[in-house]
């Protein structure tokens, strides 16, 4: 079995799996938590309360996140889905009426989990409790995009990737970027 071939049967066991949930409590926070971060409101927030209430580190945290996860968004939404065409999951290994909320745009990569990843990410060096605290939407997340029908675990995590190296961008470029000074 070539690895295409594995990924591609692997996307279909987990995919199938998770959109069997049926965990009333389960199902329900991950649409909650799909819903807030719907159009990064949950992210926008988070870096509001953020710099509110974190001072300097807060700021700091904020600004980090919200351009880890701009940068994501412009990779993921703006360049990846683009170019590829990956049909979201089969509606019928989707047994909940879900399915028929999915965007119409490509599979690959899952955007929303990009910039989960990334504004988490991003956050964590700058004020690392508030990291911990924002892992927890971030997985679930992750977890909703599979069970909903949205996408495939791949999609997952290529955006998980994404996510990650546009933190690690957006932390390293200005040291990369400016002339050292010695």
């Amino acid at each position: 079995m070539t690895l295409l071939a594995a990924v591609r049967e692997m996307d279909r066991r987990l995919t199938k799996r998770m959109a069997s949930w049926r965990e009333p409590a389960l199902h329900h926070t991950l649409s909650a938590v799909e819903e807030t971060a719907e159009g990064t409101k949950l992210w926008c927030g988070a870096a509001a309360v953020m710099s509110w209430a974190g001072g300097w580190k807060g700021r700091k945290a904020a600004v980090a996140g919200l351009a880890a996860l701009t940068l994501a968004q412009l990779v993921s939404n703006g360049v990846c889905k683009q170019v590829s065409d990956r049909p979201r999951p089969p509606k019928e290994w989707i047994p909940h009426d879900e399915v028929e909320d999915r965007p119409d745009s490509s599979s690959f990569p899952s955007g929303h989990t990009a910039a989960a990843v990334a504004f988490t990410a991003a956050v964590a060096p700058a004020w690392p409790l508030a990291g911990i605290v924002c892992a927890v939407p971030a997985a679930l997340v992750a977890m909703e995009r599979v069970q909903s029908g949205a996408h495939y675990p791949s999609d997952v995590a290529a955006g998980a990737a994404i996510g990650l190296v546009s933190a690690w961008l957006v932390r390293h470029l200005p040291q990369l970027a400016l002339p050292r000074w010695r």
